[in-house]
């Protein structure tokens, strides 16, 4: 839906920017990283004066729930044939850029839309400002702050229903874009416009900042890679994280663009933050996973779980599976192929789970598997769900195949260099460069300068598999395998050394 001519009463007014766009979503659920959007409402003001508003109902790609249905009076028919966001991307993307971003709890209509975009590997961010807090700020004796609440209390049920609308009223997106829209324009009908222009700048300035973290907080933050460190009342940092863009992501954990729960705990107990900036997004990942298992801040869970990895050994088609832990594997010593690994896992429980839907699905014998003693037929034979190698039906090796043939995918992969390698990053502006040096999947450590890396490239640093650093690795070389530089000779050539 298009249109040019403003519904409401023409109360022209300089307001708090010179582009706004008055936006309001109706979903399947809260939750912005697992619900969806099922209707876009967009009312666009460009110095104070209506430009346009636009809405459109969205394909979510999933069932509404019967009580979303009853709420937003939007059906699984009505959507069935609706644009998904993929295919309305351009026009969201066109009517929000260059504008600020204004909606009733903004922080719910913001996250969606930024999920939806990231879903689609578009970066958007926008200025935010949300208008239950502006009523707050301007209005605090008033008796609630939800967008019923402003509806009844400054008369704005015309704006929500005007005449000739496919779809109007409350729970209409455009519908309540346009109240939220009308809304702005009595504050500023009611209100000192200078009052207005004050408790917006605060709002903006500070979006979500916690009281207990110093204004100037978030001032200066590099733009570029890195790893940032939260902390609390003392020197123990309580969050690590890292992003190709610092400033960027940092702020989100302020500005109402909450991605979890983990967020909300984070902003209530942080005093400070301190950076710590690298050439590229390979360096922040390798030092936020070193970092989290030195310092173990509180609310990083993910990053913990090195020293509980377990890998799945099969010496030879005879022998059953063997769980071992990283810690217990000698890796200095192993020889790339004497014997196959699988993983890493992230704990014993993990392994143990798989290995019993291998064995459901492929119909693998408990006892083969090392389960079970005793003799005559497994616990699976009985239930039928073993092939009844426990009863010589099939041979230890046909039965191991099938295993191994099911664990292909997981199979640590063999280190594909003849001895130590490095990975070259220059930081986006030129001011860092950074060589990582690896050995059998293992971080040696990174140089910034030629001495530095001549160092790695001769040290006799002892190889600790790290699963991070392995999954890291893979995923990056996959990608950017022609930035790999061999160090298998002692001093690196001429013509593929680091230039600083």
């Amino acid at each position: 839906m298009n249109g040019r001519r403003d519904p409401l009463p023409d109360v022209r007014c300089l307001m708090f920017a010179p582009a706004i766009a008055f936006v309001d979503l109706e979903t399947t659920g809260t939750t912005p990283t697992g619900d969806r959007i099922t209707e876009i409402g967009i009312v666009r003001v460009a110095e104070g004066e209506f430009v346009d508003e636009w809405s459109s109902l969205v394909n979510p790609g999933c069932t509404i729930p019967e009580d979303i249905q009853v709420l937003t009076g939007i059906t699984n028919g009505m959507v069935r044939d609706a644009p998904t966001f993929s295919e309305l991307r351009r026009e969201v993307l066109e009517r929000l850029q260059g504008h600020l971003f204004v909606a009733h709890n903004a922080r719910f209509d913001y996250g969606f839309l930024k999920n939806e975009f990231r879903r689609l590997d578009i970066a958007f961010s926008a200025e935010v400002l949300c208008t239950v807090r502006l009523s707050r700020r301007l209005y605090p004796e008033a008796v609630g702050h939800g967008l019923d609440a402003l509806i009844a209390r400054h008369g704005l049920q015309d704006a929500i229903a005007p005449a000739g609308s496919a779809r109007a009223g409350r729970h209409s997106a455009l519908g309540d874009a346009r109240a939220v829209w009308r809304f702005v324009q009595v504050v500023y009908r009611d209100r000192d416009p200078a009052e207005v222009e004050a408790a917006v700048k605060r709002l903006l300035k500070i979006p979500s900042l916690p009281p207990q973290l110093a204004a100037d907080a978030l001032e200066g933050l590099p733009e570029g890679p890195g790893v940032y460190r939260f902390y609390g009342v003392n020197d123990l940092p309580i969050y690590i994280g890292k992003s190709v863009n610092l400033r960027e992501r940092i702020r989100s954990h302020f500005s109402g663009d909450y991605r979890s729960a983990n967020d909300v705990r984070i902003s209530g107990e942080i005093q400070r933050i301190e950076v710590d900036p690298t050439a590229g997004e390979l360096g922040a990942l390798l030092k936020e996973a070193r970092l989290v298992k030195e310092l173990l801040p509180l609310h990083n869970y993910r990053l913990r779980r090195k020293l509980n990895a377990c890998f799945i050994r099969l010496e030879g088609l005879r022998s059953p599976p063997e769980v071992l832990q990283a810690k217990d594997i000698d890796w200095s010593a192993r020889a790339d192929g004497a014997e196959t690994l699988y993983g890493p896992f992230a704990t014993r429980a993990h392994v143990k789970a798989m290995l019993e839907e291998i064995a459901a699905a492929e119909g693998l014998c408990w006892r083969l598997l090392g389960w079970e003693k005793r003799g005559g037929p497994c616990f699976a034979r009985q239930v039928r769900k073993c092939r009844g190698a426990c009863l010589g039906e099939e041979t230890p090796e046909q039965h191991n195949l099938r295993l191994a043939t099911a664990l292909h995918d997981h199979r640590l992969l063999e280190w594909p260099w003849p001895g130590r390698v490095a990975i070259r990053e220059r930081h986006p502006d030129g001011s860092l460069d950074e060589a990582h040096v690896f050995e059998r999947w293992s971080h040696i450590g990174t140089a910034r300068s030629e001495d530095e890396l001549e160092d790695l490239a001769r040290s006799s640093a002892e190889i600790d598999f790290d699963p991070d650093v392995y999954r890291i690795l893979v995923s990056y070389i996959a990608k950017h395998r022609r930035s790999v530089i061999s160090l298998s000779r002692v001093s690196v050539p001429e013509e593929e050394s680091v230039v600083y």
